[in-house]
């Protein structure tokens, strides 16, 4: 009997959909046991977002502070393979799943344990895989694949149609706005990585496999839009500013935060309003010089599925 345990948080409830999609085979197939996860905040974060709470979350999230957890993950058996599906908030994974990582519960979980992350995000991922790749290792998880299901509606209008949904719970909100989130179509072809589970186990047992090794190569786990490398490591590094910033001026609900994340916001609307079309501008035309690197680049970000 093989045991797989999901680990998960969702708060609009379609990582929860692309993770039943991925899991839709092994439910059905013999010797296979599921254990599932939800990790549940102790203060519930609501969906649809505030401005103000979506916003004030931003310096922990980015800084990784543990929030406090009402749940409690099951470690009574050694598990042969494990999920982990998340979030990214503010290009990092999100806070109950990043605070969940840092628990002592955890350290029991993944220590040597081969390791599956799974995104559903809207298309800027991979600083938050950088850094989930820091606490799988803090935990000695053998991280051996990554499956990303990006938005469907194309990078420049996700930026609108991603907020929109934050802010009102609604896709589509209106019929000129583009339907923000995974496609339909993507989430159920998601099944396919599923299936590659159950052939491994099947070739680990045949001993033509080590579980250890990467699953999801050739599958199209993962595509890594070579136009948000640089823009990431912009954003990522003036959320740290601004993330040590906001904390400084006092704890989240204070009104000097609320003060701060007002210019704040102003700075982030003006940075993706001039930053992230020029940097993609000026990747577009260095690209033919810098091919090589950021073929390389590319390549370092796919791992360990590949492209």
């Amino acid at each position: 009997m093989r045991n797989v345990l999901v680990i998960g948080y969702s708060q609009t409830g379609q990582l929860t959909q692309i993770t039943d999609a991925i899991m839709g085979p092994l439910k059905t197939a013999e010797n296979i046991n599921i254990d599932y996860h939800q990790v549940v905040p102790k203060t519930a974060y609501s969906f649809p977002w505030s401005f103000f709470d979506f916003f004030q979350i931003m310096p922990e999230s980015v800084y990784m502070k543990p929030i406090e957890l009402s749940s409690r993950a099951p470690i009574q058996k050694k598990y042969d393979l494990i999920i982990v599906s998340y979030q990214v908030w503010f290009l990092s994974p999100s806070l109950p799943i990043s605070s969940f990582l840092q628990t002592e519960d955890a350290k029991i979980l993944f220590k040597n344990t081969p390791t599956i992350t799974v995104l559903g995000c809207r298309g800027m991922w991979l600083t938050a895989q950088e850094k989930m790749k820091g606490l799988l290792n803090n935990l000695d998880a053998k991280l051996i694949d990554n499956i990303v299901l990006a938005d469907e509606c194309g990078a420049g209008f996700s930026f609108l149609a991603t907020p929109l949904w934050m802010f009102t719970g609604k896709k589509k909100p209106w019929s000129w706005v583009p339907k923000a989130g995974v496609s339909d179509e993507d989430i159920t072809d998601a099944k396919r990585f599923g299936d590659a589970m159950i052939k491994r186990f099947e070739d680990v047992e045949l001993n033509k496999k080590d579980l250890s090794e990467p699953i999801m190569k050739g599958l199209q786990a993962v595509k890594v839009n070579e136009k948000f490398i640089f823009s990431e490591k912009i954003g990522h590094r003036s959320f740290k500013v601004w993330g040590k910033l906001l904390m400084l001026l006092g704890p989240q609900n204070t009104i000097r935060r609320k003060l701060g994340l007002c210019f704040y916001t102003t700075f982030l609307l003006a940075l993706i309003i001039t930053v992230v079309p020029i940097t993609a501008l000026i990747i577009k035309l260095l690209s033919s010089i810098f091919k090589e690197k950021i073929s390389k680049q590319k390549q370092y970000y796919a791992q360990p599925s590949g492209e």
